[in-house]
């Protein structure tokens, strides 16, 4: 396999009117694919430690392994309802929760398998709750879309597309209000700038960070496509992170398939936010390989030859690379790596399949009206 490193420019800030704004959307395709072999400009060649680079490798694999078991219960009809994975994705939250420090707070949409899982959540129950059990992590009421575990700092997935975003930018104001260093990591994806709820939110972020009140960091996961409508099909201005230069709010791009490129971006610009308390904005420029969701079998909106090429830029194969290349791994550790994440994540198939349905007393539970009151009894 050969690897490359996409060229992404570091910004502090984006340009009124991008160059890639104005071109064709087949030339946009070909500029998010242009390829160069030296290092990344922000950060793809910082200082990272081996042992922690490994440690992060095996939450890449546990990532990757979970989600294709997802991908084989939603076909078995095992998992219901829908079902987004993170197949191609797992360099930017892998990187960007390594800065996560406790009392922080987690908030993304209903591709949101990986965040809780590298928050510590147990994968057991997380994949119980897939499967609608009683074991699961909200008891089975949530699915893949609504994940939750607070006291691990992690406020939700949320199905209603650009819905979690006012909703993180709170958080990062009642941290502040707290007199807290806590920060909000607050994902979102291409697809939900154009909704105006992301609008309404980054105004007011920026209006509170200008006295310090939102240390809210905003990473806009851009994997090209909002479902089935790529970015260069779904707004004129294609250079994301220049939109939050519109509420005052700073921003940069980062390679999101380099892992090392992640970390170094991750770490400077929320230790920025924790100390300003203002808010910050990275574009993580990356791509989902798998479909949008499990049921999306035919991909009609993009090409094979497409897909193909960013496989090229996988982001496990090129930790990988860089893994067997600084002498760090070889290939049979690597393979054991991968053994050991199989095994795991089979113990955790069958603790799923095992488990329990929820009892219909469940449907009355953590609700503001109880059983009596949608019975109309008294």
């Amino acid at each position: 396999m050969v690897f490359f490193t996409q060229n992404v420019p570091q910004s502090g800030k984006g340009t009124t009117v991008s160059a890639e704004s104005q071109r064709t959307e087949e030339e946009s395709v070909e500029a998010r694919e242009e390829v160069r072999e030296e290092p990344s400009e922000n950060g793809a060649a910082a200082s990272t430690d081996g042992e922690h680079l490994v440690e992060l490798y095996k939450k890449m694999i546990l990532i990757r392994t979970f989600e294709e078991a997802t991908q084989r219960g939603f076909r078995q009809g095992k998992i219901g309802g829908y079902l987004h994975v993170y197949i191609g994705q797992e360099a930017v939250a892998t990187g960007f929760l390594d800065a996560y420090k406790e009392g922080d707070r987690v908030i993304t949409a209903y591709r949101d398998h990986p965040h809780v899982l590298l928050l510590g959540s147990d994968p057991k129950k997380v994949m119980a709750e897939l499967y609608g059990k009683g074991t699961g992590i909200v008891k089975g009421k949530g699915g893949s879309m609504h994940l939750f575990d607070v006291e691990r700092g992690f406020m939700g997935g949320y199905g209603i597309v650009g819905g979690h975003i006012p909703l993180g930018v709170g958080f990062a104001y009642a941290m502040r209000y707290q007199q807290t260093d806590n920060i909000t990591q607050l994902y979102l994806g291409d697809g939900s700038m154009h909704n105006g709820a992301f609008h309404e939110a980054a105004n007011i972020s920026g209006l509170w960070g200008k006295d310090g009140m939102n240390p809210c960091l905003f990473i806009v996961e851009n994997n090209q496509y909002g479902m089935g409508t790529s970015v260069a099909r779904s707004t004129a201005m294609t250079d994301l992170a220049a939109k939050f230069d519109a509420y005052g709010i700073e921003n940069e791009k980062v390679d999101g398939m380099d892992l090392e490129a992640v970390l170094e971006a991750a770490h400077r610009t929320a230790e920025k936010v924790r100390e300003t308390g203002r808010p910050y904005a990275v574009e993580a420029l990356t791509y989902r390989t798998a479909p949008h969701g499990a049921a999306d079998f035919f991909e009609k909106y993009r090409t094979k030859d497409e897909v193909k090429k960013w496989r090229e830029r996988d982001p496990i194969g090129l930790l990988e690379h860089k893994l067997l290349e600084r002498d760090i791994l070889d290939e049979e550790k690597l393979e054991e790596i991968k053994g050991e994440m199989k095994e795991t994540i089979n113990e955790v198939v069958s603790f799923a399949n095992e488990s329990e349905e929820p009892p219909i007393e469940e449907l009355y539970s953590d609700v503001y009206a109880g059983q009596d009151e949608y019975l109309g009894e008294e």
